[in-house]
């Protein structure tokens, strides 16, 4: 039945576009070995997706139409400044998170977490488990975060990423290496309880790098599909974060800092601009 209804729902083209992709996954099983596999394959996806992300971000300072769209529209992007965040972006992405990346192969031998096609789970199931690892790691994240702010240790570590008070999709894993490995638990926590296959894996960290690159971009365009997700914080609330310093402390939502009242200043900024445009 189950197997109809997939069949009902994608149509021939569907089917012949799943038949290609089957194809496709089988070949690079056959050609490369299953280390290769999982530690060059993610690699390659975060690498991609991460700086694929960032390129409409980077072309956007160049385009007067989408600059009604900047959030901080008094702080202009420079080159010095993507060129320092690019640096210690290649630093953290192959000192910090590359060895980390080099461990999926061995957790996923020694949880027993399949690559073949025929255990692929379907999309729905992959969604789901994306959405409850969100608010897992959502929620590490408002903790932690929140504590990186404590006066006695932020100008140690937390005060890296927040070098640029109006960020730019780029900034997303701009930070201390003690930070990316202390917030990045949170990440990896949802894996631990979902991951049933080497594609939730590599679904996981693509939807995680779109949230967080989002939040980061700086613009706040219109009909970005991810405000659809209830109580998604987006650009324009984690930006206030960067400018304040203060609140505003979820990664994606807005559950804990409404819960915890840590939204107050960002609500009395609201209200302050709307008054503003009022009058």
């Amino acid at each position: 039945m189950a197997a109809n209804f997939s069949e009902t729902l994608m149509g021939d083209d569907g089917l012949r576009s799943m038949g290609l992709l089957e194809g496709i996954w089988e070949s690079v099983l056959s050609s490369f070995s299953k280390y290769q596999v999982a530690t060059y394959g993610s690699i390659l996806v975060h690498e991609l997706v991460y700086f694929g992300l960032c390129l409409p971000g980077f072309i956007y300072q160049f385009l007067p139409l989408v600059q009604r769209y900047k959030i901080q529209t008094d702080k202009k992007e420079t080159f010095d400044k993507q060129w320092q965040c690019f640096r210690l972006l290649m630093f953290n992405h192959f000192c910090v998170q590359m060895p980390m990346i080099l461990g999926v192969f061995y957790f996923t031998e020694y949880m027993g977490i399949p690559y073949d096609w025929a255990s692929m789970p379907a999309w729905y199931d992959i969604l789901v488990r994306c959405l409850l690892c969100l608010v897992i790691e959502d929620t590490w994240h408002y903790f932690l975060h929140r504590a990186l702010h404590d006066r006695r240790i932020y100008k140690y570590i937390h005060k890296v990423h927040h070098h640029f008070q109006s960020p730019f999709g780029m900034v997303a894993e701009y930070a201390h290496p003690l930070e990316t490995m202390v917030l990045g638990t949170g990440f990896f926590i949802g894996i631990l309880l979902f991951c049933n296959h080497l594609i939730f894996l590599w679904s996981w960290m693509s939807i995680r790098l779109i949230e967080t690159i989002d939040v980061h971009s700086g613009y706040d365009l219109p009909l970005n599909p991810l405000h659809l997700i209830p109580g998604y914080a987006g650009a324009r609330y984690h930006d206030f974060h960067h400018k304040n310093f203060n609140g505003n402390y979820g990664s994606t939502f807005i559950w804990w800092d409404w819960f915890f009242g840590t939204d107050a200043e960002y609500k009395q900024f609201c209200a302050k601009q709307t008054t503003t445009k009022e009058e």
